[in-house]
């Protein structure tokens, strides 16, 4: 406790007395900009904008680097100085040719720049960070960030970054992986790798820094000779021994690739025969998706959550797909692939996301790889769309109830019935006619045709997963629309499921309860659609608050729900209200249940 106070007092400090001392300055030295060795062929001749601001943006990040390693804080002290070093940024860039608009396109809030709390776990200092891995016991960064030998040990210490980034927002709702992995790739570079935030073959893989051709070309040569003169002196010593030991290392990975591609053809023969057979599903072969993704390039990459990575690509015939990578595939295992792949392979609804195809490969350096290949959605997800306000009213109620179509889908015309247990505004994702499809079928599970409850571990995104699952494991169909109730909540309200900015950080359900019992349904609406049809915008707002009711029995059908929200039927008088989910006592009892039971909740992103 003592220590957040000093850090909240270090940080008015900050804000409020250094600015007024110091007005007109940057802390950051942008000289490196006219003569580090990156490659500016993307925003000039012709300029690129979005692999610019991929470019620019890691440029900007060599000088935050810096200044985490001089001041051992990772972001700027204020908006003013955020502004004065964006002007400064952009001096230099203009010296190279590199039209001035970019930076103001590219950099349009300089309060992103800014320290803040609540951008990554409570992380502020160097200090902070490693106060917060420490905590966690998961340091892969301090092991795999030291040195770059070559490209598999870069793209190690970046999967080291995403895994701490991962487990630092896990239980965080309102900190970002994003900034959580630039905060780790900060420290990596300032305080992990010994070379420090001047060298460019450190920067070009912790940062993401493109380097000019020449460059890298000189480095890699560099290194080939070194190798060489390595290897011939070791020859000269212990050949003999060299040679022996090469002899038995090939002969056992040619035996284990050898099992490996048995393995794998058997799984792959499963995969055709038994679940892409008559789905019009694709196989696709690992070289295709790398011509289609410019071999997983970090700036394809549109979508990360704890389970997988998701890139954007175009194939041949210009088609746009995602492909989704999973990760932690030994963990996971082929039969969980396999499983996956049959439930997508089964939907066919225009409101859900279909398999395009799928791609098993242990052809890589990288070992076993597993991808599933959807059509690309150009609207990105639902929950960037309210963030951004881009959304009108027609479109809002077309998402409900397109979400509430697929989902009855799911629940009524499959059998078994499927329950999809991640129901959330970033898995569902909008085309470009803002028509919605429900994705990511990852944790989705087969139901009884008796609909009788299913008692599994308990899986989900923290704030969407209904209590009486989240406690008791105890999962049906109304699992499913407590989850489909919030989302609606969210959507007519444009506030975030758990508001931990307020100081009473109540969920979404006690403070639209609030507004409602006090007569106040027009605070409720975003203000952006508060021009709409109110009584059909409040019949919305009633069906969502008896989807998401705390006790199960009190809850509709996702069928009854969706008649309400069509008019075909009345919504009956609300019931009285639940006990508040932000409570105290309840959220003591949840934490307490999910810890005494083993069970983890989850969180798994789709791409924006």
């Amino acid at each position: 406790m003592e220590n957040h106070v000093t850090l909240l007092l270090l940080f008015l400090f900050i804000t409020i007395l250094i600015p007024a001392a110091s007005p007109s300055s940057c802390p950051i030295n942008f000289t490196y900009v006219k003569t580090f060795p990156w490659n500016t062929s993307t925003c000039t001749n012709p300029p690129n904008k979005q692999p610019c601001c991929s470019t620019l943006n890691a440029i900007f990040h060599i000088g935050l680097s810096q200044h985490l390693k001089q001041t051992s804080f990772f972001q700027l002290p204020n908006e003013n100085t955020s502004s004065i070093c964006l002007s400064d940024f952009q001096e230099k860039l203009t010296t190279l040719s590199i039209h001035p608009s970019f930076v103001p396109s590219c950099f349009p809030d300089p309060s992103q720049l800014v320290t803040n709390f609540s951008t990554c776990a409570g992380v502020v200092t160097s200090r902070d960070w490693e106060q917060k891995v420490d905590s966690i016991r998961l340091s892969p960064v301090q092991t795999f960030c030291k040195d770059f030998d070559d490209q598999i040990s870069c793209t190690n210490c970046i999967a080291a970054n995403l895994k701490v980034a991962l487990q630092l927002t896990s239980g965080n709702p309102n900190s970002s992986e994003t900034d959580c992995f630039s905060f780790a790739s900060l420290y990596a570079s300032a305080f992990v790798n010994p070379e420090g935030t001047t060298d460019f073959t450190t920067i070009g893989c912790i940062l993401g820094v493109p380097l000019s051709r020449e460059v890298a070309k000189r480095s890699s040569n560099k290194r080939g000779k070194v190798m060489k003169v390595v290897f011939t002196l070791l020859g000269a010593v212990v050949g003999v021994i060299i040679v022996f030991v090469l002899m038995v290392v090939m002969y056992r990975k040619w035996d284990k690739r050898r099992k490996e591609n048995v393995y794998h053809m058997e799984i792959e023969n499963g995969v055709r025969n038994s679940i892409l057979t008559n789905t019009g599903a694709k196989w696709f072969h690992i070289s295709e998706l790398e011509r289609a993704t410019n071999r997983f390039s970090r700036r394809n990459m549109v979508g990360q959550g704890s389970d997988g990575v998701v890139y954007k690509g175009k194939l041949g015939d210009g088609t746009l797909i995602a492909v989704k990578e999973n990760l932690n595939v030994e963990s996971k295992g082929d039969e969980e692939f396999c499983y996956e792949v049959d439930i997508i392979s089964k939907i066919k609804h225009r409101n859900l996301l279909a398999l395009r195809g799928c791609c098993i490969s242990s052809e890589s350096l990288k070992g076993k790889r597993r991808f599933l290949v959807y059509d690309f959605m150009p609207s990105g997800n639902l929950s960037y769309q309210l963030s951004h306000g881009g959304l009108t009213w027609t479109q809002r109620k077309n998402v409900i109830l397109d979400v509430a179509k697929g989902l009855a889908y799911l629940h009524y015309e499959i059998k078994p019935p499927i329950y999809h247990r991640d129901i959330k505004a970033t898995n569902i994702l909008l085309d470009s006619k803002m028509n919605a499809k429900l994705a990511d079928f990852g944790l989705a599970m087969e139901g009884s045709e008796d609909q009788s409850p299913l008692t599994t571990r308990v899986a989900g995104t923290y704030g969407y997963v209904a209590p009486e699952y989240a406690l008791y494991g105890k999962l049906t169909e109304k699992s499913d629309v407590y989850s489909f109730g919030i989302v609606v909540l969210e959507i007519m309200s444009g506030r975030k499921v758990l508001d931990t900015l307020n100081s009473s950080a109540d969920a979404i359900t006690d403070w639209v309860w609030t507004l409602a019992e006090s007569g106040k349904m027009m605070e409720i609406f975003d203000e952006s659609i508060r021009e709409g049809p109110v009584k059909i915008m409040e019949r919305f707002v009633h069906v969502g608050m008896l989807c998401a009711h705390a006790m199960a029995a009190l809850r509709p059908t996702i069928a009854e729900a969706l008649k309400m929200l069509e008019g075909d039927t009345d919504v009956p008088k609300l019931p009285d209200r639940p006990v508040p989910l932000g409570h105290a006592s309840f959220q003591s009892s949840l934490l307490h249940g999910l810890q005494e039971s083993g069970r983890s909740i989850q969180r798994v992103s789709s791409y924006s």
